[in-house]
């Protein structure tokens, strides 16, 4: 055991059980020196710094990014995978082909320092940040450089829950334009069953038991989210409705999803819908003209030819219900 200067930095040279150790301990400071050195010969007792932590270590970051990728492949969802590789990016674009072992404290911080200057929250900088915490920590490297590292503070807002008159507003608002018929049954469904938004998009219809008036999620967030939901009048009432437009469409099949997919008014039961941020938009948005009731977006003039009224002062009764989507 022996620790060696070079330069203005400590580097730590032992043996374990016949193998070679050699790491640079990333300070000049001879007592925190001391402390990372017995920090490193404990973690190798406890056969937690092996040769395939070290070579993990010596990878370029691209390089270290994909085998993480790859790794976790058995642990996330299909949607879950697909979120850490889009908080790959901005990582993959500052570090460059850094090697893993190279990556300091400094680097770190210059990182989170770098992300504030575009506009994005700290809850999206936090999650970066978990994700190269998970890949050094991969490489043993965590506790050297970003053990002391703090999260940023994230602004906690508390949303709402809609009054009775407010549902009843926004239903009944949403019921008069066919286009958003999904999304005012996905938001009955929610009101009336205590899903998740993620539940109702994963909804199958072999899920649903339409004589017993029960539905089973089979896939939740939580083990404890996988349940049997007993429908009552007005969610069954939606399934009914879901169902009639499913058999019209020819997605009425037991693997088919109850919410399909429609892209560019193509509509494909084998997926499921996305979001419904679009059609909650414009129904959030929309205002119906007081003269001829049509239903159009905020303007200054009545879009019917022959209406032309005045509603630049008109306000949609869903104004300020767009954050209560499903």
């Amino acid at each position: 055991m022996a620790l060696v200067k070079r330069g203005k930095t400590y580097h730590t040279h032992f043996f374990m059980d016949g193998q070679r150790f050699r790491q640079s301990l990333e300070t000049s400071d001879w007592r925190e020196a001391q402390r990372k050195e017995k920090d490193l010969i404990a973690l190798t007792k406890e056969g937690k710094l092996g040769s395939s932590a070290r070579e993990f270590a010596r990878l370029s970051f691209p390089e270290a990014a994909d085998r993480y990728l790859q790794g976790r492949t058995l642990e996330l969802s299909a949607t879950s995978k697909k979120k850490e590789t889009q908080l790959l990016i901005k990582l993959r674009k500052f570090f460059g082909h850094e090697p893993i072992i190279k990556i300091t404290g400094e680097q770190l911080l210059a990182f989170r320092e770098w992300r504030v200057k575009d506009p994005v929250g700290p809850a999206t900088i936090n999650m970066e940040m978990g994700v190269i915490r998970r890949i050094l920590k991969r490489a043993r490297r965590w506790h050297l450089v970003g053990s002391e590292l703090k999260p940023l503070r994230e602004p906690r807002s508390m949303g709402r829950a809609m009054s009775m008159d407010e549902k009843l507003r926004l239903l009944r608002f949403a019921a008069k334009n066919n286009d958003w018929q999904s999304a005012r049954l996905a938001a009955i469904l929610a009101l009336n069953t205590t899903m998740r938004g993620c539940e109702i998009k994963q909804l199958r219809w072999r899920d649903i038991n339409v004589i017993g008036k029960t539905l089973t999620i089979c896939k939740s967030k939580t083990p404890a989210g996988e349940r049997v939901i007993p429908l009552n009048p007005t969610a069954y009432s939606a399934v009914i409705e879901l169902r009639e437009r499913a058999q019209r469409i020819g997605g009425s099949e037991p693997q088919h999803f109850v919410f399909p997919s429609c892209e560019n008014g193509h509509i494909d039961p084998t997926k499921s819908q996305k979001s419904w941020r679009s059609s909650w938009r414009r129904l959030t948005r929309a205002i119906e003209c007081p003269e001829c009731g049509k239903l159009q977006e905020p303007a200054k003039i009545c879009a019917d030819q022959e209406c032309k009224a005045d509603i630049e002062k008109v306000r949609s009764p869903t104004t300020g219900l767009g954050r209560s989507s499903p």
